[in-house]
């Protein structure tokens, strides 16, 4: 085959620092937006962003010149500077240090956008715990 091809979907979540809500209604457009336009200058598509005041999710195309650590190092990095440097919170801004990622078969894509999309009708009925624990049961991750 003389090209390369891929098309690898990942999906990843991370939180706040020490789950602190802090990513309200008034300005979770406008963090989503600018972690939407990240990924995509970064080469990797968003297909949506979604989350809830401690933590969010992301459905993205990942590129293939990138490593998922470095997207999200980056991402989160330069979220967090734009948070702080806009003012958009009243207190310091960061996120936990880590992160899930999962890759997403392309038959299960939408299924996956439509879970990310009902984030604030999901956590109606489970915690972000239960949603982390059945997460890596589903994937096959033994918690640390």
């Amino acid at each position: 085959m003389p090209q390369s091809f891929n098309k690898i979907s990942i999906h990843a979540v991370w939180e706040t620092k020490e789950r602190t809500p802090l990513i309200h209604s008034s300005v979770e457009q406008k963090v989503y937006k600018f972690i939407s336009n990240q990924l995509r200058e970064i080469g990797c598509p968003v297909r949506i962003i979604n989350g809830m005041p401690d933590h969010i999710h992301c459905l993205f195309l990942l590129n293939p010149q990138k490593s998922i650590a470095e997207v999200i190092k980056q991402i989160k990095g330069s979220s967090s500077h734009y948070i702080n440097h806009n003012n958009l919170i009243s207190e310091k801004f960061s996120w936990q240090n880590g992160y899930a990622a999962f890759s997403v078969s392309a038959s299960v894509v939408e299924k996956v956008f439509l879970y990310i999309e009902n984030q604030k009708l999901h956590h109606r009925k489970n915690t972000y715990d239960q949603e982390v624990d059945d997460f890596l049961k589903l994937y096959g991750v033994e918690a640390q």
